[in-house]
């Protein structure tokens, strides 16, 4: 199957478009973790509100997923393996034993078909390689970034909070190259995690990433693209300097 990519916009263009969705993302985003909450109080704490009955463990984990999301909107400079672990230093802050830094013991994850055992040893220089090497090669951006987010998942780079790093990563690429987001709707997380449990055990990313390609890449289409003719009223553009 070609990746190619779905959506065409400039960078400033998917900014703001991953900004106009942002609590959408956070909410989409916990599900990673379990987490009950609904739409509506996520979008209340990601406006800097408390909601009440929510635990403050899942209050933090959303603060810091938000926190996460800004980071790599804002970010100028391209993705690299130092910006993975800024991401991971903000969204596994409450979680991991040393957030931001690569794994360098065993781990084990849960999966609904029993546990999975990631490599035992992360190499630095490897994982930058093997980053460096996507990043320069001739794939979509799309398919660097689904690569890229898979890889990560099932490597377990970092002590904790791999799945939200991931995640985050990916649409660092996806921004800097306007080729929208990475964001499966929420109603289709179980489907969604239980084939990236299926990828942990096989570590083949082919079906995982299929279907990620069709169900959870967003964007918007721009049929027409504003007029270099366009004309601002005077009186406006004081308010837009």
């Amino acid at each position: 199957m070609e990746f190619k990519d779905k959506y065409h916009l400039t960078t400033e263009q998917n900014k703001r478009y991953a900004k106009s969705n942002l609590a959408r993302l956070v909410f989409a985003n916990t599900r990673f973790e379990g987490l009950s909450t609904t739409l509506p109080q996520t979008e209340t704490i990601v406006s800097g509100l408390g909601v009440d009955g929510v635990p403050v463990d899942d209050i933090n984990t959303i603060v810091q997923l938000k926190r996460g999301w800004q980071y790599i909107i804002n970010e100028t400079k391209p993705l690299s393996l130092r910006i993975e672990k800024n991401i991971n230093l903000i969204v596994a802050r409450d979680d991991a034993v040393f957030p931001g830094e690569l794994r360098t013991g065993s781990g084990l994850v849960a999966t609904y078909k029993g546990d999975f055992v990631p490599p035992e040893n992360i190499s630095e220089d490897e994982e930058k390689k093997y980053l460096n090497d996507l990043i320069n090669s001739d794939r979509s951006a799309t398919d660097k970034a689904l690569t890229l987010m898979f890889h990560n998942m099932r490597q377990q780079i970092f002590w904790d909070g791999n799945k939200r790093s991931a995640i985050l990563a990916a649409n660092k690429l996806m921004i800097e190259n306007g080729a929208g987001l990475i964001a499966v709707p929420e109603d289709k997380y179980p489907t969604f995690l239980r084939k990236i449990s299926d990828y942990y055990l096989s570590n083949d990313m082919k079906e995982v990433k299929e279907w990620t390609y069709k169900n959870g890449i967003q964007g918007i289409e721009l049929r027409n693209k504003k007029s270099k003719d366009t004309k601002i009223d005077p009186n406006l553009q004081k308010y837009l300097n």
